[in-house]
């Protein structure tokens, strides 16, 4: 199933980075049936984010209309670092 928006809900002045004033973030996860690309959108924050899915050539232009960094592995791993500390019970351990 294809999920199509209504002109209304399309942004038609481009970049969420330049809307909103602040960088865009990609963090890939994963894929789907070899059609799909699960990954992670943050504005601002990396820390703060939504999941999404979409075929490869949607993806590259999301990416494209907004300005993506795309976050290292590294970064990614950074990142599942600190939300494992969140969700096991200690955070703001350093090491």
């Amino acid at each position: 199933m294809k999920l199509v928006l209504p002109k209304t809900a399309r942004s038609s002045s481009g970049s969420a980075a330049r809307m909103t004033g602040q960088p865009c973030y990609v963090r890939v996860t994963g894929t789907l049936d070899e059609r799909f690309v699960e990954f992670e959108f943050a504005i601002g924050d990396p820390e703060l984010s939504v999941e999404l899915v979409m075929q490869f050539e949607q993806f590259r232009e999301f990416c494209a209309t907004h300005e993506v960094t795309h976050l290292s592995a590294e970064e990614g791993a950074r990142l599942d670092f600190e939300r494992m500390k969140w969700r096991f019970g200690a955070p703001g351990i350093t090491d």
